[in-house]
């Protein structure tokens, strides 16, 4: 990494570094074949050991969450598809019995019905 990572600004605070995804990647896989350290990562990268604490974490995460969402067979839709699909399903079904009832309610007060 530069030297600008490193730099300080004011009060002895590290110069914001970003990460791009590529790079979480890259510093995520070479965690998990153990050829680096956290701390060691968080140097070469030039930022604070949480911050590659708190990728692992997220990484580990999305992967779990990608693989709890991957079905045998499926499409390939993301969970969020999937989920999405599921509440217009039940918008439908919640507005054709809204309209039944509706109906209903207008047969009964047209024959005289109390309601």
């Amino acid at each position: 990494m530069s030297s600008d990572a490193d730099t300080t600004r004011g009060w002895g605070r590290r110069a914001k570094v970003f990460l791009s995804p590529s790079q979480k990647y890259e510093i995520y896989v070479r965690l998990m074949r153990e050829e680096v350290t956290v701390g060691a990562a968080a140097t070469e990268a030039g930022v604070d050991r949480s911050t590659i604490v708190r990728l692992r974490q997220v990484a580990r995460q999305g992967a779990l969450d990608a693989l709890s969402a991957s079905r045998p067979g499926s499409s390939g839709k993301s969970a969020r598809d999937v989920e999405l699909e599921q509440a217009r399903a039940e918008i439908d079904r919640l507005t054709r019995t809204v309209t039944e009832q509706a109906v209903k309610l207008v047969v009964l007060e047209k024959k005289g019905g109390s309601v």
